[in-house]
C-alpha cells in the first residue's frame, strides 16, 4: 500500500499582526488555529499515514501557555501520527516553547516532537530523518548527517528540514540555515519535506517546500497550501498534490498615479475586494485634491468590507488644481498657505507638508458644506 503523507510547515502559531487594527489582527491570529483544524480534517478525509510539519510550529518561544494548549487541541481532528520539528522561530533550546509544552502536559500521545537529530520509525510505515534547529540561526548544513544515517531496509526514507536550499530561492536569502541543493539524492531520500520558505515550491521531484497553510504576508509565492504526498514504495518517485487550505487572500496593490484613469483603476480594484481579502494599498505619484478625496473615500469603504487593510500614501504628491482651490474658497492667507504646502512637498518635510495639505483641504471642504450661522437650517 502506498505511503500517504500530509506535508505542512510554518504554522507560526501565536503570530501577532501589529500592522493591522486590533479586531483585524485578532481575526488573523485566530485563523492560524482554524487552519490547523482544517489540516486535521484533511488528513482524516484523505487517510494519510502521518502529518509532517517542517518547522516553525510556533511563532516565538514566548507564546502563552493558553496558545500552546489551543494548538494541540486544534490537532485533535486527526488521530494518526503528527511529526513536528522546531524551526528558527521555535528552536529546540535547552529551555524552549517545546519544553514548556511538555511541562504543561499539553502534547498528546500521537504527536512526535523531533527535538534532536535522530532517525525515527513511524508506525512501521516509514523512517523520518529530522534536522531540528537548536538555535535561531546556523551556518552549517544540519542535514549532512542524513547521508550516513541507517534506516530499516524497505522503508521509505523521509527527510524533514527547515532552512534555505542553496542557490534556489530568490532575493539572495542564502545566508543562514543552509541546505544542500542535492540533499535528497546524496541522502537517498524518497522525499525531503522542507519548511522556512512560506510558499509552496518544488525544488526537484523529491524535494518540496510546503509553505504556510494560511497566508501571512504580502508576497505572491503560492502560500496557503499543504502538500499531499503519495509514495508507492521505497525508491519510487513521489506524487505530490497541492491542496488549498488557507482562508484569507493577501493582496498588495502598488499604484503609481499620473493620470485620472490610474485613480479609476485603484477604485475598481478595491471594489472587487471582499470579506476574505487582506489588502495593502501603497500609493505614489501625483493626484489633485478631488482625486485624493475619491481615493480616501474608496479606501475607507473597502476597509469596512475586507478582512484587513493597510494604506500607505507617503509617496503621493498632491497637486491642487485651480478648480480645487476655487472650490475650497481658499482666498487670502489660506490660499497662500495652500500654495506654500503644495511647494513644500518637494522638500525635506514632504510627508508632513502633504499631510497638512490634506488636513487643511478637508477642513475647508467641511466648512463649505456647513450651513451658515444665520441660515434657516442652522437656526433650527
Amino acid at each position: 500500500m502506498a505511503l500517504r503523507l500530509l506535508h505542512s510547515a510554518d504554522w507560526q502559531i501565536g503570530r501577532i499582526y501589529s500592522q493591522f487594527e486590533p479586531d483585524d489582527a485578532a481575526a488573523l491570529f485566530e485563523a492560524r488555529f482554524h487552519v490547523v483544524e482544517r489540516l486535521a480534517t484533511l488528513a482524516t478525509e484523505r487517510g494519510v499515514d502521518a502529518v509532517l510539519v517542517a518547522g516553525d510550529v510556533f511563532d516565538a518561544q514566548t507564546v502563552s501557555d493558553k496558545t500552546i494548549r489551543r494548538l494541540f487541541n486544534a490537532m485533535q481532528g486527526f488521530a494518526g501520527p503528527w511529526v513536528l520539528m522546531p524551526g528558527n522561530h521555535d528552536a529546540a533550546l535547552a529551555e524552549s516553547v517545546w519544553t514548556r509544552a511538555y511541562r504543561l502536559g499539553a502534547v498528546p500521545q500521537n504527536v512526535l516532537t523531533c527535538l534532536d537529530p535522530a532517525p525515527r520509525v513511524i508506525g512501521d510505515r516509514f523512517a523520518v530523518l529530522p534536522a531540528p534547529l537548536v538555535q535561531r540561526h546556523t551556518h552549517g548544513d544540519l542535514t549532512e548527517w542524513f547521508a550516513g544515517a541507517p534506516t530499516p531496509e524497505g522503508l521509505p526514507r523521509i527527510g524533514l528540514a527547515h532552512g534555505c536550499v542553496q542557490g534556489v530561492l530568490p532575493e539572495g536569502i542564502d545566508s543562514t540555515n543552509p541546505i544542500a541543493t542535492n540533499r535528497g539524492a546524496t541522502a537517498r531520500l524518497d522525499y525531503l519535506a522542507l519548511g522556512d520558505w512560506h510558499g509552496s515550491k518544488r525544488i526537484d521531484e523529491r524535494t518540496w517546500y510546503a509553505g504556510t497553510p494560511e497566508t501571512d504576508r504580502f508576497k505572491a509565492n503560492d502560500s496557503g497550501q499543504a502538500l499531499l504526498v503519495s509514495i508507492a514504495g521505497a525508491g519510487a518517485v513521489p506524487s505530490v498534490e497541492e491542496v488549498r487550505t488557507g482562508r484569507y487572500r493577501w493582496h498588495q496593490m502598488d499604484a503609481m498615479l499620473a493620470v485620472p484613469s490610474d485613480i479609476e483603476e485603484v477604485l475598481r480594484t478595491l471594489v472587487e475586494c471582499g470579506s476574505d481579502d487582506v489588502v495593502q494599498v501603497r500609493l505614489s505619484g501625483v493626484s489633485d485634491l478631488n482625486g485624493q478625496r475619491r481615493l480616501q473615500h474608496g479606501v475607507e469603504k473597502a476597509r469596512a468590507r475586507v478582512r484587513a487593510l493597510v494604506h500607505e500614501s507617503h509617496g503621493l504628491r498632491l497637486e491642487p488644481t485651480e478648480e480645487d482651490i476655487a472650490a475650497l474658497h481658499a482666498d487670502g492667507y489660506v490660499g497662500e498657505v495652500l500654495q506654500q504646502l503644495r511647494g513644500e512637498q518637494s522638500g525635506p518635510q514632504a510627508e508632513r507638508a502633504r499631510d497638512a495639505l490634506v488636513i487643511l483641504a478637508q477642513m475647508l471642504d467641511d466648512a463649505s458644506d456647513r450651513p451658515a450661522a444665520d441660515s434657516p437650517v442652522a437656526s433650527v
